[in-house]
């Protein structure tokens, strides 16, 4: 399952980002992803030969190459091409990926997660969390009703989905985003600034005024 593509359509409301806010350089997903086999657990499967679909439920866990996809059902479908689509239902799904060139991660997370390995692209539905990790650090996170990301421009949109999109931590239902600036050219990124020391106490001579 190389990365999925999520279909392009005018969201209302959205929220667009360029790869520039996310990485230095053009950093996609891992293209060698593409040619890797699939592999599967789950605690049933159902497959259509004729459809050429298997549909896994139960604790699944699917990998392919630096994708790893679990959920409490998957569906793949397989086209004459060798493209694989699928649908990812959970509590939530949950989808990650490397980034080509780089120690960088993309984790998603939605109550159904649809991928294209033919557009590239994957599209993260309802109660929606895309972030990047650069190695175990969390770098930028974005969140709405439906997040596309496009692993072939690598560009996302985000629609909040207004109040009808809403969680309990988020009842408005608008867009939410963390990013973390990207460095210039030949400049390290920022440390993290340390906090002043507490003054110092001296005792104060005054003390004992008004005293009796």
């Amino acid at each position: 399952m190389p990365a999925t593509p999520f279909f392009r359509r005018a969201l209302p409301q959205a929220f667009c980002l360029s790869a520039v806010l996310w990485c230095t350089g053009a950093a996609l997903a891992e293209q060698a992803d593409r040619n890797q086999p699939l592999n599967a657990e789950a605690d049933a499967l159902r497959y259509d030969d004729a459809r050429q679909t298997s549909v896994f439920t139960g604790n699944v866990v699917i990998t392919k190459g630096s994708i790893l996809i679990r959920g409490a059902q998957v569906e793949v479908r397989q086209d004459a091409q060798g493209n694989q689509f699928g649908i990812v239902n959970g509590s939530p799904g949950f989808f990650r990926q490397k980034r080509e060139g780089v120690d960088e991660f993309i984790e998603g997370t939605a109550q159904r997660i649809e991928y294209d390995s033919k557009a590239d692209t994957v599209r993260f539905i309802g109660k929606a969390v895309l972030k990047r990790f650069k190695g175990t650090e969390l770098n930028d996170e974005t969140t709405g009703n439906v997040i596309v990301y496009n692993n072939t421009t690598d560009v996302f949109t985000v629609d909040g989905g207004g109040a009808a999109g809403g969680t309990p931590l988020n009842p408005s239902g608008r867009v939410r985003a963390m990013l973390t600036p990207v460095p210039k050219e030949g400049e390290a990124a920022a440390a993290p600034v340390a906090p002043p020391p507490p003054a110092a106490l001296k005792p104060s001579s005054q003390l004992q005024e008004g005293r009796q």
